[in-house]
């Protein structure tokens, strides 16, 4: 399938769900849809992944299946800028799938255009209807689950989950991603994005996931959130008792001190997030956290190694950065 993504000034650095399908996805990208970057490559921005045309507008895209709204900003509305863009693709006759909480096939006109034009609408955030709560069992499957969890959103939670699941299959094991958020569920084609979920549901919902994953060797349960966030603890805490995980991989990203968007709220100190995760866990699993992940995009190729080796003695742990340095042999032998 060849779609073009939408990241209308976010990209890269706030169009998640686009990095994501240029890393990982296994979708032609045949371009870009951003005005602020329109005549550029996605290389110019973001080198090692799936290169691609930045065009201003989907009326500039080449002919692809599918547009694919590439970002999700806080509270996952539609903005309206973003309407002729989504109009263009459907009378082209292009699916569209989104992650936002808006969902567009509640819209009325792109409805009409979808119908009329043969294209289908995709609401990635929107959860089955037959959820229920959990039943504890999770911790019942063969398979090892690993929980990546994080110190802030966006830390590198989704990331990290993918280059686990890479790592573990180079070296022969059958390793899965378990997708919690609507960029996991654009890469795999499959999961619940959890902050969707009644709260009732949600450790359920996730609890579902693992148990339809199980025939793996490894589950790598995609974090979302972080427990200390004012707004996103409670789809952690789901997603952390859900999953009743053997391991917990700690995200973090390089310098970050405060929680992104709420910056009245400190980030706590290492070792004591390490322990609010470990206690928070403790009445459903043992996991402790057995390894860290930091990302290092914004410094330099000697600040990254200084970072990462601090990280890991704050950890007491091995970490590395899974982008720039990939999964070390001994970091994932600590996850395994």
């Amino acid at each position: 399938m060849a779609v073009a993504i939408l990241t209308h000034d976010a990209f890269p650095d706030r169009a998640k769900t686009a990095v994501g399908l240029l890393r990982y996805g296994d979708r032609a990208v045949h371009a870009l849809v951003d005005r602020e970057r329109a005549g550029q490559r996605v290389n110019e921005a973001l080198p090692d992944v799936q290169d691609a045309p930045i065009v201003a507008s989907m009326a500039d895209a080449p002919e692809v299946d599918a547009l694919v709204i590439g970002i999700s900003p806080i509270g996952g509305e539609f903005d309206e800028s973003w309407r002729d863009d989504v109009r263009t693709a459907l009378e082209r006759g292009c699916d569209v799938y989104s992650g936002l909480h808006y969902f567009l096939a509640d819209d009325e006109e792109f409805a009409r255009l979808a119908a009329e034009h043969d294209a289908e609408l995709h609401d990635l955030r929107k959860p089955p209807e037959d959820l229920t709560v959990a039943a504890g069992t999770a911790g019942d499957v063969d398979a090892t689950v690993v929980t990546t969890v994080g110190t802030d959103c966006s830390t590198g939670k989704m990331t990290a989950s993918f280059e686990i699941r890479d790592a573990a299959r180079e070296r022969g094991l059958d390793a899965a991603v378990v997708p919690t958020g609507q960029t996991g569920i654009a890469i795999t084609g499959w999961g619940i994005v959890i902050d969707r979920v009644i709260a009732d549901y949600a450790a359920g919902a996730v609890e579902r996931l693992v148990e339809e994953a199980q025939a793996a060797d490894l589950l790598v349960v995609e974090g979302q959130g972080a427990l200390a966030h004012p707004a996103y603890s409670g789809v952690t805490t789901s997603i952390l008792h859900g999953s009743v995980p053997d391991a917990l991989v700690m995200c973090h990203e390089a310098g970050r001190e405060a929680i992104h968007g709420y910056e009245s709220f400190d980030i706590p100190p290492l070792s004591e997030y390490v322990d609010i995760y470990e206690r928070l866990a403790a009445p459903i699993s043992d996991a402790s956290v057995v390894a860290g992940m930091l990302n290092t995009r914004h410094l330099d190729d000697g600040a990254a190694a200084d970072a990462v080796a601090g990280y890991s003695d704050g950890l007491d742990a091995p970490a590395t950065d899974p982008v720039r340095h990939g999964v070390p042999d001994e970091v994932l032998d600590a996850i395994l």
